[in-house]
């Protein structure tokens, strides 16, 4: 069962993008709630840099000194752009957007000059292909297993272990990284340390599933989580939850129709976040419009029983307190103005009696609220 398992290429390009996933979104969830998820794109573009100087030191195209440089590679990415953002003569994300871009042009001139006749890829480092995993393969406790999928099981391993192993420092230095130091907790040793493992992940992702769906996988599930849940544990979960489902449907649906595998995966980390982004409760855009809708509501409710109640009582109450008064006097469109006389009616403020609108008891109490006589009724 095991040897099949690891034979399947379906089975293998699905576990490849799920442990990326995984791996990404555990990361992720902390650089996007700490405001530094575009720490992530430069990291994935500058370790090409880190790669070609690995390359033309140690002659290494794999292994543990290749993963280290190009790690290093990205921390020094980021140590650059927060030197920058600390002379204040340009803002973070202007720093960013010098680094990196520098560091991958360096990197794609060194391996034009030096590297010609070796294969270093750029196109592959940035889009991966993750259809092909299956091919490379290395043997462990007998099986052939495809070295990407060894190597992000080996990295998903460790990003898990120092989540779960740090979480309440974590957790603290993500909220409130004043206290956290206060505490004695080094919040920015933490920070440089989910950032040296962000780059470790980069490196070992890229050539399965290059920078572009990395990048997808860090920040999308995150900041989609973070639409429907406030709780760190639930954005964790919520995350890793989304970049499993969308390794499966994008992989059925990249051989529906016919695309590529990884690009179809980022579209659905896409698709889960606009989904979020509209149908979320209490934050989605139709959750926001509901809302407003109903303190529109409630606003006109109270412009017809300050109306009725201005009117009650009075030579013009026959007149005034109709549903044509509100659509001739207040230049309501007829159906705001039935909306406003039913919320009224639903809150038990007003009633029809005799062909007229009049006001309730509680109604009173909230017109007298109005005009600052009385406090509203509880």
């Amino acid at each position: 069962m095991i040897a099949s398992f690891f034979g399947s290429i379906p089975a293998m390009i699905l576990l490849t993008g799920i442990l990326v996933g995984v791996s990404g979104a555990l990361l992720g969830s902390f650089l996007v709630l700490r405001g530094n998820a575009m720490l992530t794109d430069a990291i994935s573009h500058s370790i090409v840099f880190g790669i070609i100087v690995v390359w033309l030191l140690t002659g290494q195209m794999s292994g543990p000194v290749q993963v280290l440089g190009a790690a290093l590679t990205g921390v020094l990415t980021v140590v650059l752009s927060e030197l920058l953002a600390r002379s204040r003569l340009v803002k973070m994300d202007a720093a960013i957007g010098l680094v990196f871009p520098a560091l991958f042009a360096a990197g794609v001139l060194l391996i034009s000059i030096y590297a010609r006749d070796v294969h270093i890829d750029v196109e592959t480092v940035l889009l991966g292909e993750i259809g092909f995993v299956w091919l490379n393969t290395v043997m462990l406790w007998g099986q052939q297993v495809p070295i990407a999928v060894a190597t992000l099981g080996a990295v998903l391993v460790v990003n898990l272990a120092f989540v779960l192993v740090l979480w309440k420092e974590l957790k603290l230095t993500t909220f409130d990284p004043g206290l956290a130091a206060a505490l004695g907790f080094l919040p920015g040793v933490l920070h440089y340390a989910v950032l040296t493992l962000t780059s470790v992940t980069a490196v070992a992702a890229f050539d399965a599933v290059g920078a572009i769906l990395f990048i997808a996988f860090v920040i999308v599930p995150p900041a989609t989580a973070y639409l429907l849940t406030r709780r760190l544990w639930g954005v964790v979960v919520l995350a890793v939850a989304l970049s499993v489902a969308a390794c499966v449907a994008g992989y059925v649906l990249a051989l529906r129709w016919n695309v590529s595998i990884a690009g179809m995966m980022a579209s659905m980390t896409g698709v889960w976040f606009a989904l979020a982004l509209l149908f979320a409760p209490g934050h989605g855009l139709v959750a926001q419009a509901l809302g407003q809708r109903s303190k529109r509501l409630d606003h006109d409710c109270r412009a017809l029983v300050a109306h009725l109640f201005t009117h009650q009582d009075t030579p013009a109450m026959a007149e005034e307190n109709t549903l044509r008064a509100l659509v001739d006097h207040l230049r309501w469109p007829e159906p705001r103005a039935r909306a406003a006389i039913l919320r009224a009616h639903d809150r038990d403020l007003i009633e029809r009696r005799a062909g007229l609108l009049t006001l309730r008891p509680k109604g009173n109490a909230e017109a007298e609220a109005i005009f600052g006589r009385i406090e509203p009724e509880r």
